[in-house]
């Protein structure tokens, strides 16, 4: 069920990773064909401020991907609650008052950037700070489209995101097209252009937390400095990311600008945009893999998350594999598209592109994997590859590099900054296990004491009513085999063989999909837990007796005998999953 729920979330999040990267995009090849690239050189030194907002909305939404997965897989739904509203809170007060702050220094903060000081004879100067004019205000609905993201997955609606990512998309082309050709708004307007289909992206979205059957829920008394400091600590080590980033491109930038100037920024300026498309790829395995880590990490399921670092493994190396070989193939045409007649700039573009895809791989293992330990509360680890992989290593060798050859040096620093930063990771990996291994148990770095002990842990899935018989005979001779008494195992049997064939009888026939249902049993020293999982539709069996009292003593006979025999029920849709804890 991993696997198949890793690919169906992953599309997704792919997605909704490019909301951000695609708008740039779409305003870079425009800036880039029909502004010149004196604009593009402003929006390349433009960068570093969007990516510093990136930074603070990507904190808030991994903070939110791991501290809302644990709530929800402990089916706290106050907690889960209280970080929505705090979420939300923190979203709208940095986005309003980081809005402020720019509006307030906008011009020592475009010469800050790069862009000297204005003047005739520096058109850069106004490029830049027209830019950031219009990309700021839109700064409130860009962050707050950041981290509807992972709630809208935790939710299982990922339909309504695909919309909004896809009205995004449409909005700014067609906003940007009018900017060029009709209103001729320069970079002002292809920045307002952006900011316009943030909102748009953002209402869009928004509609779905005023639904009656939304799960998550405002309230006011709820915020709180405990949720907001979890939210951080969770958070920090995605904006150690970010911030790595923009040190490194605000670096570079100085540094290309010495070596060749204007060209050779613009040229990175396209090699960055192109990059961020491909880089989704690797940030969108590795945001499933941190919101899977968070709930198996919570439920303490040390078989699924070993599941999962194989799964996130197969798909980072499949995908990059690609998106490397598409890069290298198409890396003329597509800087055709952002520079045009522009020979000397697209020339350096090219083959600085062809020689930034070959990074892809060792950069989306390191990016799965730093999500990933972000997820099981490996925080440091996380900062530490964030800042070998977006800083130390790629800075050491673009120094190095560019001595001896020039630009090319600065474009290879990626591939060798990259593979150092696996490298070096994968070292830390192998002490922690004891030894050289590329196995998915070392790989996971969970502790030797985590979860349940395998002696003490059955898990099985169930597809038929046969299979749910066969089943539950194994939980009797398992629990025997254990030293529990004959009517306890007994009584885990019935309780799973029940709940399964109820889920098969009314679930599995619901729609024509494909379903599965995952049970896993644990003998603990006070009690014994189940833990039912399926994909079919949403079904809450511990609420559904209490909406549907009846005097029949007949009426629901096998949902109210397991749930006689239990000593508490937790249930929680999450992921478009039906989870259901049973305590003996």
């Amino acid at each position: 069920m991993i696997k198949k729920l890793f690919r169906q979330m992953l599309a997704t999040q792919i997605i909704s990773a490019m909301t951000v990267t695609i708008c740039m995009l779409i305003d870079s090849i425009l800036i880039g064909r029909f502004l010149g690239v004196d604009s593009m050189t402003a929006y390349g030194l433009a960068n570093p401020l969007l990516l510093i907002f990136a930074a603070l909305g990507s904190m808030i939404s991994a903070g939110v991907q791991v501290l809302c997965g644990r709530t929800v897989g402990m089916g706290d739904r106050e907690a889960t609650n209280a970080c929505y509203t705090v979420s939300a809170f923190m979203a709208a007060v940095i986005s309003l008052l980081g809005m402020v702050l720019v509006l307030c220094f906008l011009s020592p903060l475009t010469t800050l950037l790069g862009a000297g000081r204005p003047g005739p004879d520096n058109p850069v100067f106004g490029l830049t700070k027209d830019y950031l004019l219009g990309f700021i205000l839109g700064a409130p609905a860009f962050l707050c489209a950041q981290i509807m993201i992972p709630y809208m997955q935790i939710s299982g609606n990922r339909t309504r995101l695909v919309a909004a990512v896809i009205a995004m998309t449409v909005s700014d082309i067609a906003l940007d097209l009018l900017n060029v050709f009709v209103f001729h708004g320069g970079t002002l307007g292809m920045g307002l252009a952006s900011s316009a289909s943030y909102y748009i992206a953002f209402f869009i979205g928004a509609g779905f937390f005023v639904r009656k059957d939304c799960m998550f829920r405002l309230r006011a008394k709820l915020i709180n400095g405990k949720t907001a400091r979890e939210l951080l600590s969770c958070g920090i080590p995605t904006v150690v990311n970010q911030i790595s980033l923009v040190i490194l491109v605000f670096l570079l930038n100085r540094l290309l600008l010495s070596i060749q100037g204007n060209l050779a920024v613009a040229a990175y300026s396209v090699i960055s945009t192109v990059g961020n498309i491909c880089y989704c790829f690797g940030s969108g395995v590795g945001s499933v893999a941190m919101m899977l880590g968070a709930i198996f990490y919570a439920d303490r399921d040390r078989s699924s998350i070993r599941e999962l670092v194989g799964v996130m493994t197969r798909y980072a190396i499949i995908l990059d594999l690609a998106v490397t070989l598409l890069g290298v193939l198409l890396a003329e045409p597509l800087v055709r598209l952002f520079l045009g007649s522009a020979v000397e700039a697209k020339a350096l573009a090219v083959s600085g592109l062809r020689l930034f895809v070959l990074s892809m791989l060792p950069s989306s293992l390191n990016s799965t994997f730093k999500a990933y330990y972000q997820g099981v509360n490996r925080l440091k680890l996380t900062e530490l590859i964030s800042v070998l992989q977006n800083l130390v290593f790629p800075l050491l060798f673009a120094f190095l590099l560019s001595r001896f050859l020039g630009v090319n040096g600065i474009w290879l620093c990626f591939v060798w900054g990259e593979t150092a930063a696996l490298l070096a990771f994968s070292i830390l990996v192998w002490r922690h296990s004891g030894g050289i291994s590329f196995s998915s148990e070392a790989y996971s770095m969970l502790e030797p004491d985590f979860g349940a002990s395998p002696e003490r842990c059955l898990e099985m899935g169930v597809a038929s009513v046969q299979e749910a018989t066969d089943v539950s005979q194994q939980i009797m001779r398992f629990c025997l085999d254990r030293g529990l008494n004959h009517r306890k195992a007994m009584l885990l049997g019935l309780c799973v063989e029940e709940m399964t064939v109820n889920i098969i009888t009314h679930g599995f026939s619901k729609d024509r999909l494909s379903h599965n249902i995952d049970v896993r049993v644990i003998l603990e020293e006070d009690s014994q837990v189940i833990r039912i999982r399926d994909n079919c539709v949403g079904f809450d069996p511990t609420s559904y007796l209490e909406l549907h009292r009846s005097d029949d003593p007949a009426a629901h006979i096998g949902l109210r005998m397991v749930m006689g025999m239990v000593r508490e029920a937790a249930y929680v849709n999450t992921l478009g999953l039906n989870n259901l804890t049973l305590v003996l």
